[in-house]
């Protein structure tokens, strides 16, 4: 990837149609270059919306609408000259038509608002029987994400232009094929470290490797074979091609479906889990209408090789601060513990069912000290703590100090307002998914509900 112009004549130019350009929009293939050099990461001097884009944030922090309608936006990758990547789905999970052209989204602001000005989309549409993905990724100047089908996934490369903001070359590079996309946990998250390793989440296809899935007391399968191949944290190469998805390559197991993830400042791996659901529906002898609601918690794991964190025989009872066996396998409502006394407990915990999402550490110098080095959140919201109100949809940020939660049962809500009026997963205005940092310190936070794209700045005094 180019990182800046070859000449002075190319700088003019650059210059020149920056100016004609103005507050243009263009959205298209990107089969043409637009010789225009990002100042995205300059957009931190704009002013504060008068609403903040409709989310309510702590005093000193502001928010942009960056960008509007885009599609189902999952997950977010901003390159190091502030053009921002999203990529977006569709499939079961989204009603209503597809956003036309391809399921990636460039973005750019040339003008430094805070919004971008420049929406471009590219790789395979729905007519090529792409229904987009989560995942997505920079390493070494090259984009890396997730595409396929209902069927079967795969982990891509382009090779963006810095001009252009898309691929000279229409069709990326494989670098893993095969990934397994049917059951309850289509999508692939990943996070790439310093060296080119890919760390994969590959979610499980069930509940809780029920006999029948989501049937009332179904047992589980004993061994659940399941994770062979879901469940886990895959780990592969980012400088091969065309690998293929197999067992060999797991590198953490027991972890139900970890779609944020993402290194911390040290280069040490985390991810998020959701909690498995339906424990009163499935074993109302064992579990109150109250306990379905509040159990299990939502967890932040450290992820180590080859550590196991649980799922499905295990779940974390955040009321006790522990993990406790399933009923599927032999549970009797959370106080038997046996082989989950060896299982890794996570790092932090949040109420149940709120679907953490996205998951970035911010490295910045743009917020106050306190949140140097802490964890961001973002949840998608709930579906299932009936029978009281469903929550989530907001974003929190977990404190963290020696390289660990300040507090594993603390954290503080960062953002909120997004759902609206509503908190139902079908009616609400916007959920949050992806979470990324800018090279400005900014921060962008995605939407698959509404297809909103946030910036948040910082314009406080107290650092």
């Amino acid at each position: 990837m180019r990182t800046g112009y070859g000449s002075t004549q190319s700088v003019a130019l650059a210059t020149a149609v920056i100016a004609m350009i103005g507050c243009v929009k263009s959205e298209g293939s990107g089969s043409s270059d637009t010789m225009v050099a990002s100042s995205t990461q300059t957009a931190s001097t704009s002013k504060c919306a008068a609403d903040n884009g409709g989310i309510t944030l702590p005093a000193g922090f502001c928010a942009s609408v960056f960008a509007d309608g885009i599609g189902h936006a999952r997950h977010i990758a901003v390159a190091s000259n502030g053009d921002v990547y999203v990529n977006t789905w569709s499939g079961p999970y989204y009603q209503g038509p597809t956003h036309l052209g391809g399921f990636i989204v460039a973005l750019r602001d040339t003008t430094g608002d805070g919004k971008a000005d420049i929406i471009k989309r590219f790789g395979p549409d729905a007519q090529q029987k792409n229904g987009g993905g989560t995942g997505i990724g920079f390493y070494k100047g090259a984009l890396y994400a997730e595409e396929g089908d209902t069927i079967v996934k795969r982990i891509v490369r382009y090779h963006v232009s810095t001009d252009s903001m898309t691929p000279r070359v229409a069709t990326g590079d494989i670098i893993v094929n095969g990934l397994p996309a049917n059951g309850d946990h289509p999508m692939h998250s990943f996070a790439i470290d310093a060296t080119g390793g890919i760390y994969m989440d590959v979610g499980s296809a069930t509940n809780s490797c029920e006999l029948k899935n989501r049937t009332l007391q179904s047992p589980g399968h004993k061994p659940c074979v399941e994770l062979n191949t879901r469940a886990g944290i895959w780990r592969y190469d980012a400088n091969k091609t065309n690998q293929t998805f197999s067992s060999q390559e797991r590198y953490a197991t027991g972890i139900r479906n970890a779609v944020g993830i993402a290194f911390d400042g040290s280069g040490q791996l985390y991810s998020t889990q959701h909690g498995r659901d339906q424990l009163a529906e499935s074993w109302p002898k064992l579990y109150t209408a109250d306990q379905g609601q509040n159990l299990p918690a939502e967890e932040l794991l450290k992820i180590e090789q080859n550590g196991d964190y649980g799922w499905p025989t295990c779940y974390f009872d955040g009321q006790q601060a522990k993990l406790v066996l399933a009923p599927e396998y032999g549970g009797d409502g959370g106080k038997a513990v046996a082989e989950c006394a060896s299982k890794k407990a996570p790092e932090a915990y949040f109420p149940a069912h709120w679907a953490p999402d996205g998951l970035m550490f911010y490295t910045g110098s743009l917020f106050p000290a306190h949140y140097k080095d802490g964890a961001f959140i973002a949840f998608h919201g709930s579906w299932n703590r009936a029978p009281g109100p469903q929550q989530g949809y907001n974003v929190v940020f977990v404190p963290f100090a020696g390289g660990k939660p300040v507090d594993a049962a603390k954290y503080e809500i960062f953002a909120d307002g997004f759902a609206g009026a509503v908190k139902q997963p079908d009616r609400a205005a916007h959920r949050p998914t992806g979470i990324a940092q800018g090279p400005d310190g900014a921060i962008y936070i995605a939407d698959d509900q509404g297809g909103r794209i946030w910036k948040v700045t910082y314009k406080g005094t107290g650092k």
